[in-house]
């Protein structure tokens, strides 16, 4: 599913990311652990495709990425590649449907109202579903960006700390909500994060920190 070969990623004289292999078989899920600084954004960002590494090869579902023209790369990321990042980046004045209906735009693909419903159903956001996103609280934000990376079904799902400013139960409750989401669509879940607590809810392991 995701495979990654000699990456490399840095500036001139600061090398940031030294990555000699990482194989996430279909159905794998995966945290990347790293204190601030050690790349672990970096990595999420050149797994989705925004940011090309310096060297190196990155193959999702049998597509090389940095191989792909940008064009090619932006299309592959709208349909195959759900991102939940640390902040919304909602349009507040904008409903949650308005908001998805845009994403489905922006991504190239058919404006499905039936599937928004369906997938608010699933973060129980229903509900919530002609509210504008800035009467939502923050959890309920959360949970829409959620949606937004889930609605394309997704071949891989790539998080950014999403638990950084939650609390236990929280916490708890988010990555369980994104593993389940992930492995109703078949897609792998990849979050970077230096939240140790939830280490336990994944298999495998990528320390940054002992990279």
């Amino acid at each position: 599913m995701v495979h990654i070969e000699n990456l490399n990623f840095g500036y001139t004289g600061q090398e940031i990311l030294s990555i000699p292999r990482i194989e996430i078989r279909e159905g794998q899920h995966m945290m990347i652990l790293g204190n601030s600084g050690s790349g672990k954004t970096t990595l999420l960002h050149i797994l989705g495709g925004l940011l090309k590494p310096k060297e190196g090869k990155v193959t999702i579902d049998g597509i090389d990425l940095y191989k792909q023209s940008a064009t090619a790369r932006d299309k592959y990321r709208g349909r195959s590649i759900g991102l939940v990042f640390q902040k919304p980046h909602l349009i507040s004045a904008l409903t949650v449907q308005g908001n998805l209906l845009l994403a489905q735009y922006l991504s190239g693909m058919a404006q499905d109202k039936d599937r928004i419903r369906a997938v608010l159903s699933e973060l129980d956001l229903v509900d919530k579903i002609n509210a504008r996103v800035k009467r939502l609280s923050q959890g309920e934000q959360q949970r829409v960006t959620i949606a937004r990376a889930l609605l394309n079904k997704p071949r891989v799902i790539l998080a950014d700390e999403p638990t950084a400013s939650l609390d236990d139960d929280n916490s708890s409750r988010v990555i369980n909500l994104l593993k389940g989401q992930a492995e109703k669509n078949g897609a792998s879940l990849i979050i970077a994060t230096h939240d140790q607590r939830v280490k336990k809810e994944f298999d495998l392991h990528l320390d940054l920190n002992e990279s």
